[in-house]
């Protein structure tokens, strides 16, 4: 069995917690969840659309230090803050991917990390 990589960059906020950005096991990359945080601020974007926005970028730099990109995504999972954002996300997560579109999970939950509104984990390859 190959042995799991670390994947980090400071191009996205870095772990608040035990916890790596990323991790790559042969071709296969697993992102953290990535809430709307503006790495340069350690601050939340703006607004739902904002912090989707934001979470697929810093999505994008896991991905990237990692050799891969959204166009390697094969898996997604959204995290909302409330249901009723979803048309808002799926907006901005239409214009971050390409047909074929990978496979998706969208969950509304009770709270995210920093009072978040979205967050995206993304399995992607190498």
């Amino acid at each position: 069995m190959k042995m799991k990589q670390v994947i980090s960059t400071t191009a996205a906020p870095g772990a608040i917690g035990p916890y790596s950005q990323g991790i790559q096991l042969g071709d296969l990359i697993f992102t953290s969840g990535q809430l709307g945080l503006v790495p340069e601020t350690g601050q939340l974007a703006e607004g739902v659309e904002a912090q989707a926005a934001q979470a697929l970028r810093n999505v994008q730099a896991v991905l990237a230090a990692a050799g891969s990109g959204l166009d390697k995504v094969i898996k997604t999972t959204v995290f909302l803050k409330d249901m009723n954002d979803f048309a808002k996300v799926n907006e901005v997560y239409g214009s971050f991917f390409a047909e074929p579109y990978p496979a998706r999970s969208a969950v509304e939950v009770a709270r995210l990390p920093k009072d978040g509104l979205v967050e995206i984990e993304v399995i992607a390859v190498k």
